[in-house]
């Protein structure tokens, strides 16, 4: 079936295509295919207009659909390089740039926000590391659009090399963001290893 619907959805933007290349084809063609073809230019026009609306996600998601009949969105990456990232004065999104998985494209490493193209029910998990001296200073919050969701802290332990992690299934709609935030003049740590990690994927449509 699928199959079937993608050679017939294929069939229709390449006779459209040729349509718009030779306009006069419409007129010059058998009456019953005249009247079939006029029918279904105003579909074409509408699918068009749609495609050129559609980001590299939905286009995903879309092609999946096709195929399968369910999208998959599913991401993991992680914080880049060594040292501190912070402190900075206001809130601050992270912007996990070692990206390990990044299926849908949902997931902008240049920004650091998942934002959701399928709506449903989904499940995120983030880790925090410091190595503060002489105490830690770290707060991260795994934000929902301006909403702080859940948090790790770490600010007055005597010692250093501390992590954490917290997770949620929650569920969004389409144009949801989903990020983790660094909290005001504090500081996560990292050397290379990857300990500040930020995933989350579908778990079903809805």
């Amino acid at each position: 079936k699928c199959v079937t619907a993608l050679l017939l959805l294929n069939g229709m933007m390449t006779i459209f295509v040729l349509l718009e290349a030779q306009p006069a084809a419409v007129t010059s063609a058998p009456q019953t295919w005249n009247k079939e073809l006029l029918l279904l230019k105003p579909c074409w026009k509408m699918l068009k207009k749609k495609f050129k609306s559609f980001t590299p996600c939905q286009v995903s998601n879309l092609l999946f659909l096709i195929f399968s009949g369910t999208p998959r969105v599913a991401f993991s990456a992680a914080l880049p390089g060594s040292g501190n990232t912070g402190p900075f004065t206001t809130a601050t999104p992270l912007t996990y740039k070692k990206v390990f998985s990044n299926t849908g494209n949902c997931y902008n490493p240049s920004t650091g926000i998942f934002t959701a193209t399928v709506s449903g029910m989904y499940f995120f998990r983030f880790s925090m590391f410091n190595n503060m001296t002489p105490a830690p200073n770290s707060v991260v919050s795994l934000m929902k659009n301006s909403e702080r969701l859940t948090s790790v802290w770490d600010t007055a332990a005597t010692d250093i090399h501390d992590s954490g992690s917290n997770a949620v299934v929650i569920s969004l709609k389409v144009g949801d963001n989903v990020y983790v935030q660094l909290e005001p003049n504090r500081a996560v740590y990292d050397d290379g290893m990857h300990y500040n990690t930020f995933s989350g994927f579908l778990l079903f449509p809805m």
